[in-house]
């Protein structure tokens, strides 16, 4: 069977991957590897927070694969991908062989934000200036 060229999309628990994110990077291409595929491009997408909570995380590391794998592999490998807990959730796309170059290129030369560790991460904080009138609460505007 021919090798097909994936793009495969990842949402990390940020929790674990601040403390090792080499190790939680290195765990996604040894499975990738033991499934008998060649990464091209293994990086950093971004860190943000979820629309929704995902198995009880409001945060997700986002982490982007450019593979080669032979299509059978693949439910293999996603099996491997569900089982692993670091893993909120991912996304297999079939790239076209026409493209591929010019996406793994892309991703290549694409600078890799900085994250943070979570525990020194800065957090803002909003603030309000709060106006107190000095109002007189007569009997007649009691609530009853």
């Amino acid at each position: 069977m021919a090798r097909n060229v994936y793009e495969a999309m990842f949402i990390l628990d940020s929790i674990r991957f601040g403390h090792d994110p080499d190790g939680i990077s290195g765990q996604l291409a040894d499975l990738i590897r033991k499934a008998g595929g060649e990464i091209l491009v293994s990086r950093l997408w971004e860190e943000r927070r979820l629309a929704y909570p995902i198995k009880g995380q409001r945060k997700g590391t986002y982490w982007l694969i450019y593979l080669s794998l032979d299509g059978l592999q693949l439910v293999g490998l996603r099996r491997q991908f569900d089982i692993t807990e670091t893993i909120l959730r991912y996304l297999f796309l079939k790239i076209e062989p026409r493209i591929v170059d010019a996406l793994v290129a892309h991703a290549q030369s694409a600078p890799v934000p900085a994250v943070a560790p979570l525990e020194e991460a800065p957090v803002a904080v909003a603030v309000a200036d709060v106006v107190e009138d000095d109002v007189e609460v007569g009997e007649e505007d009691d609530i009853v």
